[in-house]
């Protein structure tokens, strides 16, 4: 027989529940679970039990005689709507699918297949696939007349995203072109033209991409008083989860849909707003108490993942946040062991670091899954990975390919291959195809005719070859050709000949292709950083086949050890999740936080947010690495400690420092960056085989 419990409550006084709210929440978030409505702003901080409230929450008003149908709970994605109520229906023991539950997208589809006359489409409309969005665009280029062969206007990937972040911060294609695409400016006006023929189409077919989900659900309740009321007045209360990762458009939504009874509860945590490249609005959260006045602020600080001094870095790190909600996380877990900040000498040395301690925390009794690897971008796990895989050690990518898996990366070691190997086939296929009106058949002709030579990178540049080129392909050929000339001068110096490629007409097809161009350049300069160690390109070359032909597994034997693995991710890859070690990689300014933002306060303030989320990814142990010394195009550049490695005080961390033969220069002349501190008095040395640690 279940046990009834007493809760006092506004929504009907003396009402039985089955579920001991008192018992089973924290003080802090029992008021929350049991309000009794109205705006509501919940400020969850990072490992507070956020899921926990939401559910406990969903449960009290189903418990409270709320009708299912009349709660509408809003998540980011599918799974964790389902995770939601799946645990209502556990603490529950009743089905709860009454309820309007599931993404943005899931809600408004349902809206619209209701009411898609009001907007001119037909209730079957399909929704188009990135895929299939992606078709339909290229096809309005092509009805627009627009040459994309002589010129580089933008593919369909690029135009998508470009549509998709003007709906999504409400703003016209070209100030999202002026803001974050300043390349495609010469086609501005091509674009919009684009943007026109594509909604039309979309129109005319009766289709919907995932983008105007959003945009028209918004239309539908900004432009139809009947429907907004109908809903307003429909739902007694609306839950939105995440909501400091919601853009203009899906706020202006949920204001609309909680103007009828105006029970309105907002979950999210202002320090860990970081997807704004997606189009979420950070002043959503900031200023939800000015747009509701009359709204109860709740916070959840007491943290039951990590540490105490873990907890004690990340306070002090959010506490220089110029725009928040002043919170403090407050550790439910006994004291452990502190941050660990680990300057090294190079980014290899760093690679190994964190392999090795990787090694000894695994004979610790830790195994890999225990473990991850974060960083700011992609390429900065290039030879993390590389380390990993020598000495055999499992990982798994969570932020995109294996580094030497890019297609990028590809394209640029096919540049060297040909050099190396100038009857390599496929690496000729593979460059000859990245030009402009070159195809399989052409390229296969080329390499037929330059083939039957006994030099042919020479035999490329005979007229032979030019014959065959296609018209309208000349200039790109002759481009291709000017590049190999380059190449031929540099010949075993490769750092020296991938930084040639980057700059070359390469680097205008990246911009072309893809919406994330400067990060595959970085990735390029990041390969050309790991080729300075290298005397000549066989050397180089059979490093890297040596290399990626090593199975990463094997270091354990066994049942169901073999599927151990760490992670390597992104932070914004890692937000939600949680290990037991965390290393965060290149915290070096210009890294962490990302050069690209020193010029703009907003993207500053995010950049100091990314790295709250990142440290607060660990329960147990946190070890914080950043190389001295970088080898890039430009030679050895000195590397200072993030600003916010620098700003924390005395005593928060430990501080471990290496001993190796490699000498750091004293004189910095000749080194674009200085500021690097020394640290090294009062250590006691502890051996980590290869490297030789010093610990406080």
């Amino acid at each position: 027989m279940t046990h009834k419990y007493i809760l006092k409550t506004h929504f009907n006084s003396g009402q039985k529940f089955d579920i001991n709210y008192a018992a089973e929440l924290t003080e802090e978030q029992l008021p929350v679970v049991t309000s009794i409505g109205g705006p509501m702003l919940v400020i969850a901080g990072a490992g507070s039990g956020k899921t926990r409230t939401v559910t406990y929450r969903v449960a009290y008003l189903v418990e409270s005689g709320v009708p299912l149908d009349r709660i509408l709970l809003v998540t980011f994605t599918n799974k964790t709507a389902k995770e939601m109520t799946s645990r209502v229906e556990m603490l529950l023991k009743r089905d709860v699918k009454g309820i309007w539950g599931g993404t943005f997208h899931h809600v408004g589809n349902l809206m619209l297949r209701r009411h898609a006359a009001k907007l001119g489409f037909q209730s079957n409309y399909t929704i188009l696939d990135r895929g299939d969005a992606k078709e339909l665009i290229e096809a309005c280029v092509v009805e627009a007349n627009i040459d994309t062969k002589t010129r580089r206007f933008p593919k369909g990937d690029n135009l998508q995203t470009i549509f998709g972040l003007a709906l999504n911060k409400n703003k016209p294609i070209l100030d999202v072109i002026v803001e974050d695409y300043a390349q495609f400016e010469p086609f501005c006006e091509e674009i919009e033209g684009v943007a026109e023929l594509y909604k039309k189409r979309k129109q005319k077919n009766n289709l919907m991409d995932f983008d105007d989900l959003l945009f028209y659900w918004w239309r539908l309740l900004a432009e139809n008083a009947d429907v907004a009321r109908m809903y307003s007045e429909k739902f007694l209360h609306v839950l939105i989860d995440e909501y400091q990762d919601t853009n203009l458009i899906q706020a202006k939504i949920i204001d609309i849909l909680a103007s009828g009874h105006r029970n309105l509860m907002v979950v999210g945590d202002d320090s860990q707003s970081i997807y704004s490249f997606r189009g979420a609005h950070f002043q959503n959260i900031i200023k939800f108490p000015r747009v509701y006045s009359d709204a109860k602020v709740y916070k959840l600080e007491i943290n039951h993942r990590s540490t105490p001094e873990i907890l004690a870095l990340a306070n002090q790190t959010i506490s220089q946040a110029t725009e928040k909600f002043d919170k403090e996380l407050r550790a439910r877990r006994p004291s452990g062991q502190k941050p660990v900040i680990v300057p090294l000498s190079t980014t290899q040395d760093q690679a190994s670091f964190v392999a090795q301690r990787m090694l000894e925390l695994r004979e610790e009794g830790h195994t890999l899954n225990d473990m991850a690897v974060l960083y700011r971008s992609h390429y900065q796990s290039m030879e993390i990975q590389m380390e990993l895989t020598k000495r055999g050690i499992p990982f798994e990518i969570r932020s995109g390919l294996r580094f030497f898996e890019e297609a990028h990366i590809k394209d640029v070691l096919a540049y060297l291959k040909i050099f190396h190997n100038p009857n390599d086939e496929i690496s000729w296929g593979r460059i000859l195809k990245l030009l402009a009106r070159i195809g399989p058949r052409t390229a296969e002709k080329i390499f037929q005719i330059i083939q039957q030579t006994p030099k042919p990178v020479e035999a490329i540049f005979t007229e032979t070859v030019t014959k065959v080129i296609p018209r309208g392909g000349e200039g790109a050929f002759r481009d291709f050709l000017d590049l190999l000339k380059k190449l031929l001068a540099q010949i075993d110096q490769p750092a020296v000949m991938i930084k040639t490629i980057a700059e070359s007409s390469y680097a205008d097809y990246l911009r072309e292709q893809y919406p994330n161009y400067q990060e595959r350049l970085d990735d390029l300069e990041q390969l050309g950083s790991y080729a300075v160690q290298f005397k000549d390109l066989e050397e180089m070359l059979s490093s890297l086949a040596l290399v990626s032909g090593i199975e990463s597994e094997k270091i354990v034997d066994g049942g169901e050890r073999e599927t151990e693995a760490c992670v390597l991710s992104t932070v914004h890859q890692a937000k939600g999740l949680e290990w037991k070690i965390v290393f965060v990689v290149w915290v070096a300014d210009g890294r962490f936080p990302s050069y690209l933002s020193f010029n703009n306060e907003e993207e500053m303030e995010e950049e100091r947010r990314l790295f709250y989320v990142a440290v607060t990814r660990a329960k147990d142990e946190l070890y914080l690495s950043y190389p001295l010394i970088y080898s890039g195009y430009e030679g050895e550049v000195l590397l200072k400690p993030s600003r916010y490695l620098e700003e924390l005080p005395e005593g928060l961390c430990e501080q471990w420092s290496v001993e190796e033969e490699r000498n750091i220069p004293t004189s910095t002349e000749g080194y674009r960056h200085v500021e690097v501190r020394s640290r090294d008095d009062g250590f006691e040395a502890v051996s980590l085989n290869d490297l030789d640690f010093m610990r406080r």
